[in-house]
């Protein structure tokens, strides 16, 4: 679902790069293995820091690309972090230009029958319980109609739309997975968001291909007059439900269905053509698609906008972040350190809300960038994200600034586990492996950074390149309350087990 991200000439050198970027006799290899020593406090022995960690708002740069799973719906009351609402905006077009439907001397007395919006449902995070209301507009919006190779920020003003182009229409979740049928049962479906369009816009539809006659006609003469007369259709959740779903906007489920009726073989039959989506680079007769999805969050009066200072509210981009400083390491003598892990623990609410509103399935970590600092930046975290790859978060050695195999979790951590909660129950809970960082650190007495903790869909390192790097969350999919490093009960903190240099 995601997208984007060392040559052999830089092998040669890689040895030059870990002399350049401190030399020591440690062997670090194993830093941060699972075969951890007893901490028996002769030989080894553990330290565990509180961290000082202040709730941020995210200023969103967030954007989803076709090929993502758009988020679409509205959530009425999540009980910890108040509202969203996700629209989805796309165009759906032939697959070439000038099209027609077929010879319309075979259809005279027969022709349209409907036109259906087709979406491909993918899953859904929520309360599915409570019914959807979803309906469609038309996108008016000379920006939207030609922002080739142009992503939407998510939180950005959305496209103008203009007339609403069919009845509200109630979705229930729970029936997304079952088979339905249509076309005079002949066919059948499942996992399909099906919106019937309204018959004044299908019949304009219908009756401007290539063949047609009149004026204002011949919208299917080429792409560049179709998006001016058919500039997109905009999907809007309104006025009931209590989750987001997912949908697949470049997958051939997605289409705009025009059903006809034709005489074959002297006998009546229906059949339909589909409109999708275009994923073709410029410089083709048919351009690549236009997709927005806008997300609206509105916290007001949710325990999220007004958190005390023992709680962080973690809510995926786009949402919030933990700005986690732990001033214990400033000065800390070097030692070898077997493990370094930062541990962050949910604070339960009410058990179905939890259960319905999942926790985000990662969380990333990187480093406020003190080079860069006006205006604020960030970088990735050396040495942390994968052990395999050799990455440089300063970008000034030659070497990528992310590890070009991305994120190894199975080292990292980041990702969401459950156990036991010390007040009973069970919690969700983080541990992230930060060991090599740390002992480098330590060796080299250098910068003790700020860090940045949030559950991204995707981040952005703007000082070193425009690429938006993909994380493993669904855009807006996931929210957490975890307790800060004050709070008494479930205790952010960083515990390093070490040894001493003798």
């Amino acid at each position: 679902m995601h997208r984007r991200i060392l040559s052999l000439f830089l092998i040669g050198f890689i040895g030059i790069v870990f002399i350049n970027w401190g030399c020591t006799k440690l062997d670090t290899t194993n830093l941060g293995s699972d075969l951890l020593p007893i901490v028996d406090n002769v030989n080894t022995f553990a330290d565990t820091f509180f961290i000082n960690a202040q709730q941020k708002e995210y200023e969103d740069t967030t954007y989803v690309v076709n090929s993502d799973d758009h988020a679409l719906g509205y959530i009425s009351n999540d009980p910890l972090f108040g509202k969203t609402t996700a629209n989805v905006y796309l165009q759906l077009k032939p697959n070439t230009f000038p099209f027609a439907f077929g010879n319309k001397d075979s259809l005279i007395g027969l022709g349209l029958d409907s036109v259906v919006l087709c979406l491909f449902y993918k899953g859904y995070w929520g309360d599915s319980n409570v019914i959807q209301t979803l309906q469609v507009s038309e996108v008016v919006d000379n920006e939207f109609k030609d922002s080739l190779f142009k992503n939407w920020r998510v939180t950005a003003t959305p496209p103008n739309t203009g007339s609403v182009v069919s009845p509200p229409v109630n979705i229930d979740i729970r029936r997304l997975g079952d088979y339905m049928r249509y076309a005079n049962i002949k066919d059948s479906v499942r996992s399909q968001i099906r919106i019937k369009l309204n018959a004044d816009y299908a019949s304009r539809l219908f009756n401007s291909d290539s063949t047609s006659s009149g004026s204002g006609n011949h919208a299917f003469f080429s792409d560049s007059v179709f998006r001016k007369e058919f500039n997109g259709l905009a999907v809007k959740a309104i006025g009931a439900g209590n989750a987001l779903m997912y949908v697949n906007l470049a997958d051939t489920n997605t289409k705009l269905e025009v059903h006809f009726r034709v005489k074959n073989a002297g006998k009546i039959d229906t059949i339909y053509k589909s409109f999708k989506l275009s994923t073709n680079d410029f410089g083709v007769s048919v351009r690549k698609s236009s997709t927005a999805n806008y997300i609206n969050r509105d916290k007001s009066g949710s325990p999220s906008s007004i958190p005390n200072g023992n709680e962080i509210y973690l809510q995926t981009q786009p949402g919030t972040y933990a700005s986690l400083t732990i001033p214990q390491l400033s000065g800390y003598s070097n030692r070898i350190i077997h493990r370094a892990e930062i541990i962050i623990e949910q604070i339960p609410d009410n058990p179905y809300y939890d259960s319905a509103f999942v926790a985000p399935n990662y969380l990333y970590l990187d480093l406020k960038d003190t080079v860069n600092v006006t205006p604020v930046l960030y970088k990735p975290i050396y040495y942390d994200l994968n052990p395999n790859t050799f990455y440089d978060p300063d970008y000034n050695t030659g070497l990528p600034y992310f590890p070009t195999g991305g994120t190894d979790f199975s080292y990292f951590g980041g990702y969401a586990q459950r156990k036991p909660g010390p007040l009973g129950g069970s919690i969700i809970y983080y541990n992230i492996n930060i060991s090599r960082y740390i002992q480098r650190m330590l060796i080299s007495q250098g910068a003790n950074y700020e860090m940045r903790l949030f559950p991204a869909f995707d981040f952005h390192y703007p000082q070193y390149s425009t690429a938006y790097l993909p994380f493993n969350n669904s855009v807006a999919l996931g929210r957490v309350r975890v307790g800060s490093g004050t709070n008494p009960n479930y205790t952010m903190r960083l515990r390093i087990i070490y040894s001493p240099i003798k």
